[in-house]
């Protein structure tokens, strides 16, 4: 019957405050009538007698409250008491000039329900009722005021059934906006997964076109695919990044990184989309390391990239660090058109987009810079914007913490773009499920020279493998780390792999539990994913 309090706010702890401001209200009342000469010395002495002796009470029960903190149905029921009796006796007391003391019963009353539920509601009316009938029986102010008495028992029984039937649609309401979200969640979870896969082997797909023998017609054709699916793709994550916000299960895991390296893998990543908007990205950043979480901040980096490459195209665009005190900042200037200074305001706002007239159909959802501010945030760094019209913008990320570089520092990552045939003869054990990521992948990797056996499940035979390629979601009997722990049992060896997902990274990575198994979210990038295999392939010729 009695709702539990809020995990989050100390409900009680708040009405024992608004319980110390209340008392000295009722001094101050009692000594402006008895100033005034509206109250004999008599009934002032009395109702300062018991406000003080409330204000005492309030005073341990805060204390209380305070100490041991929590849902205690007893000290509520004791609260309760303690507030009905003191209005009870100050208003049966004073007659007419006490009167204004029912609008605090009123409060307290609704208050109740407000604060604990319609349980509690229900109990306070009728303490509220039983302070009514008390006034009645033993003052006799009240006993000659008949249609004052059914005035204030009609308002003490219909505000709180009026509150009564607010808190039920609340409550109501509360749940299915609880059902929506559940189902909004587990409908992008789902989606999610099934959208990345033909998306991802779409990308595949091309990237094996491109590197084929193709006319120039086709390999323009070619072109204006990858151009619509990296748009595609892009808009994808941004609902997915807001997806993964909104759900709170973004946590950050920082780390040591080098700068310089993050930022080259992001313009490697970029460099088509820099050639088809007609930009040259310029990176200026020495070897330095921050603390951060890779993930997050290469994926504020990359919207703020994404942001300069649509509104300044054909124009250069740097990418740099400034030192500020103890702290670095990211810094990407370009020379676009700039932001109007009204809208600087509310660009970091979901869904707003700045439009001008005769704008060209320029695309997004305006989610960029609302996830790059909210990711800065769990990471306690800030986003800054300046611009000028006609002049360019400034998007810079503050507060990146400098450390010293680990002792272990990995090689700088080659893009696997500029030697492709390093990986000739590099032996891949490929599994994957769907049958069309599984063909585009396999075709992929036997296009940059690796010799590749695929798998949908576990590998039934024992062969000896250099790298390990899976995806995490196999089935309901099988998943990624499953074939992982296999492939490495039966060769004896603890083979090198990557795992490929559609679902949340973190948790794959949780379920992993092995730091070197890097995670691709799917869509990958085959850029990413042959650089990944290059830098296997240093490691085995190094070791």
């Amino acid at each position: 019957m009695f709702a539990p309090a809020s995990p989050t706010y100390d409900t009680e702890r708040a009405q024992a405050v608004v319980r110390l401001i209340i008392a000295p209200i009722a001094i101050g009342y009692t000594l402006l009538l008895y100033q005034l000469a509206l109250i004999e010395t008599r009934l002032a002495g009395q109702i300062f007698t018991l406000a003080v002796i409330f204000c005492v009470v309030s005073l341990l029960l805060w204390h209380d409250i305070r100490r041991r903190p929590g849902n205690r149905p007893a000290r509520r029921l004791f609260t309760m008491l303690n507030d009905y009796v003191c209005i009870t006796l100050v208003i049966a007391a004073g007659g007419a000039a006490m009167l204004p003391v029912y609008a605090i019963l009123v409060w307290v009353t609704v208050g109740y329900g407000l604060r604990y539920g319609s349980g509690y509601l229900l109990l306070a009316t009728c303490m509220a009722m039983m302070s009514l009938a008390v006034t009645l029986a033993t003052s006799p102010y009240w006993q000659t005021q008949p249609y004052l008495v059914i005035t204030l028992a009609l308002t003490t029984l219909s505000v709180p059934a009026y509150m009564h039937a607010l808190l039920k649609r609340s409550r109501l309401a509360a749940e299915a906006e609880q059902a929506a979200i559940l189902a909004k969640s587990q409908f992008l979870a789902q989606a999610s997964h099934d959208l990345r896969q033909p998306i991802h082997s779409i990308s595949l797909f091309t990237a094996c076109l491109r590197d084929s023998s193709l006319g120039a017609e086709q390999r323009q054709l070619v072109e204006n695919i990858d151009k619509s699916l990296h748009s595609v793709a892009r808009l994808f994550r941004s609902i997915l990044d807001m997806y993964s916000l909104d759900s709170g299960k973004v946590v950050p895991q920082m780390e040591p990184l080098a700068l310089h390296a993050v930022l080259r893998q992001l313009l490697e990543q970029n460099a088509e989309a820099a050639r088809w908007a007609g930009v040259e990205i310029r990176l200026r950043c020495p070897s330095v390391y921050v603390l951060a979480d890779q993930g997050l901040l290469t994926t504020m980096l990359q919207n703020l990239l994404s942001n300069a490459l649509k509104y300044a195209p054909g124009r250069p665009v740097l990418i740099g660090y400034r030192r500020h005190g103890e702290t670095l900042s990211v810094e990407l200037y370009d020379r676009g058109r700039g932001i109007a200074e009204e809208h600087l305001d509310g660009i970091f706002e979901e869904f707003y987009r700045v439009r001008q007239a005769r704008d060209s159909d320029i695309e997004g959802m305006g989610l960029g810079l609302a996830i790059v501010r909210r990711l800065g945030a769990l990471m306690h760094m800030q986003v800054r914007i300046r611009s000028v019209e006609g002049r360019g913008t400034l998007a810079a990320i503050d507060g990146l913490q400098p450390v010293a570089a680990p002792a272990r520092a990995v090689a700088a990552q080659r893009s696997g773009m500029q030697a492709p045939r390093m990986l000739d003869g590099m032996r891949v054990c490929l599994i994957e499920d769907d049958r069309n990521v599984l063909l585009a992948t396999a075709t992929l990797l036997q296009k940059w020279g690796c010799e590749v056996a695929t798998y949908s499940a576990l590998p039934e035979a024992s062969a000896n493998f250099d790298l390990l390629i899976t995806d995490f979601d196999l089935g309901s009997e099988v998943s990624g780390a499953d074939c992982i722990r296999h492939v490495r049992a039966v060769s004896g060896q603890r083979v090198p792999a990557i795992v490929m997902t559609g679902h949340d990274v973190r948790r794959v990575q949780e379920e992993l539990a092995d730091t070197d198994i890097p995670v691709l979210p799917k869509p990958v990038q085959p850029a990413q994913l042959r650089s990944l295999l290059v830098t296997f392939k240093l490691r085995e010729q190094a070791g």
